[in-house]
């Protein structure tokens, strides 16, 4: 009997179907989301510590134009499309400050364990998002790159992701070395 590690079973749903979302490997596969996003190719993601949750979204929150913040919870899907708001810490929260129209929100820093820059195909379209995870693997949110009207995605946030996740997973490399 031959036995599949979870990365093997991961890419071969990928070369199955491309545009399936983790969540739904892994609800096939039995296992978390995050666990499965961990085991994605790496030209699919890239993973950092969660302890870069608030840079992340002070970045995000300076990126021109709408993004799609998502949050799946009780088989249900989220969504707002919007500039993704400012934030700060308070009472023990990084509070979401949107304008009207726009995301608000508490969220708990401490309890995002692992970030994912994700960037894999999805009904026949090239999509980026940041994932939040807890530590059991459970998606907190996604943040999803914006696209115009056109349904292209936006080149200055693409810059901007790439520029964010190379500069995060090397500073994690870095510290991981010494």
């Amino acid at each position: 009997m031959t036995t599949t590690t979870l990365t093997e079973q991961v890419s071969a749903l990928l070369t199955e179907n491309a545009s399936m979302l983790p969540a739904d490997m892994a609800a096939t596969l039995g296992v978390s989301e995050g666990e499965v996003v961990r085991a994605m190719p790496a030209n699919y993601q890239t993973w950092v510590d969660g302890q870069h949750a608030e840079t992340v979204l002070m970045q995000v929150a300076g990126w021109d134009g709408p993004v799609t913040a998502i949050v799946h919870s009780g088989g249900s899907i989220f969504e707002v499309k919007a500039p993704f708001p400012k934030g700060k810490i308070a009472y023990g929260y990084y509070n979401l400050m949107g304008k009207p129209g726009e995301m608000h929100g508490h969220l708990k820093l401490e309890r995002m364990a692992g970030i994912a820059f994700v960037s894999k195909p999805f009904r026949g379209k090239t999509t980026h998002y940041i994932g939040f995870f807890t530590e059991q693997g459970d998606s907190i949110f996604k943040i999803y790159l914006g696209r115009d009207e056109k349904r292209q995605l936006l080149d200055n946030q693409i810059d901007a992701f790439n520029q964010l996740k190379t500069q995060l997973a090397t500073s994690q490399q870095t510290e991981s070395e010494q």
